[in-house]
């Protein structure tokens, strides 16, 4: 038995084991639970201060957030309202720049149309280059200001044909420094509507070669308003070099254009052409060289046969003196031979053999020899 007292009244009670096990466990339970309900409260209360505080923190970062989606939402309408100012302004450039050019070119073919209408075929012609020349001229103080543009004058004779031959117009242009950027030969056909015989672009192709090639053109440009019908001429600019090398067929208006494509392509090329000049240049001092080397080989060669030409007179001469001395010496020898037997005769002459059948001269010497 267990004895308890009770706190209210301070009387004392006794309880079994079991009794005393239940009221442990309930005050136990109670206490569990009151500490349990203070620290769920002291949780809530974190639990509801951490929301408070992430709420704030989060209210500021979006606040944030807002403000600069918001600056960069004002940009990009500023960006677009500028592109579409722009927009606008290069639209209607542009358009202005496309009506400029109808407007050129409907006042090039009225021109063309009404020049056609009104020229005879050779007229025709002369008034095509006139429209060409004055073209060019227009702009060429701007964009070709050290370009040569002028009439081709020099006319040489076919071998074939016998009869001379000249492209209409030359066209070189140069850099400041004189190296050679383009060359284009350029022919200009023209005829009448009422012309029966209609010719072809085609029929001119092999002369504007052969003037190509005789004036060192890089380029062939055929400048013509012949078969005006055809498809295939009429897109402006058309690449015959399947054909020719180099040859293109071009309707009046893009005669400038043609120019200026072929310029600046060549422009991308100058680096080249400039190494290309220098190998020539030194292929040209090589050749110079070689030249003068062989020039200095002939020379002496000329003068090594004369001087093996007098060499080989000298030695006859001297050979020929030579059997001159040779039949000098042996002359002399003889003579010496000769003397030397003469002087072995005398020798041996003596009193005996010149008294000897003389007897005059033996008594003589006898009375010489006996007057001693």
């Amino acid at each position: 038995m267990n004895e308890i007292i009770c706190p209210h009244c301070e009387k004392a009670f006794k309880i079994d084991e079991a009794g005393y096990a239940d009221i442990l466990k309930q005050i136990r339970n109670k206490e569990f639970d009151k500490e349990l309900h203070e620290k769920l409260a002291a949780a809530e209360q974190e639990k509801k201060s951490a929301l408070s505080l992430a709420e704030a923190e989060n209210e500021t970062k979006r606040l944030k957030l807002v403000a600069e989606k918001e600056t960069e939402i004002a940009e990009l309408k500023h960006k677009i309202d500028n592109f579409d100012v722009q927009k606008q302004l290069s639209e209607a450039e542009l358009r202005k720049s496309l009506e400029l050019q109808i407007q050129d070119r409907d006042n090039q073919i009225e021109r063309i149309t009404e020049m056609r209408r009104q020229q005879s075929t050779k007229m025709l012609g002369e008034t095509l280059e006139q429209h060409c020349e004055v073209e060019f001229n227009r702009i060429r103080a701007t964009a070709f200001p050290n370009a040569f543009f002028e009439k081709d004058k020099l006319s040489k004779k076919d071998e074939e044909t016998g009869k001379s031959t000249k492209g209409d117009y030359v066209f070189r242009d140069k850099d400041e420094a004189g190296n050679e950027i383009v060359s284009i030969m350029f022919e200009m056909k023209n005829e009448a509507d009422e012309t029966e015989k209609k010719q072809k672009n085609e029929t001119f192709f092999e002369k504007l070669d052969k003037d190509r090639r005789e004036k060192n053109c890089e380029y062939a440009v055929l400048v013509s308003l012949l078969e005006a019908e055809s498809e295939l001429y009429n897109v402006g600019i058309v690449d015959v070099s399947y054909k020719y090398p180099k040859m293109y067929v071009v309707r009046p208006q893009f005669f400038i254009q043609i120019i200026t494509l072929l310029r600046n392509a060549a422009l991308n090329t100058m680096d080249y052409k400039a190494e290309l000049a220098l190998v020539r240049a030194q292929n040209v001092d090589i050749t110079n060289f070689e030249r003068d080397l062989e020039k200095f080989k002939n020379d002496v060669s000329i003068n090594s046969d004369k001087a093996t030409k007098n060499f080989d007179k000298a030695i006859k001469e001297i050979e020929t003196a030579i059997k001159h001395l040779e039949s000098t010496r042996d002359a002399l020898t003889q003579v010496n031979k000769n003397y030397r037997i003469g002087n072995e005769k005398v020798q041996e002459i003596s009193i005996k053999k010149l008294t000897r059948g003389n007897p005059t001269m033996a008594q003589k010497f006898e009375e010489l020899k006996n007057s001693d």
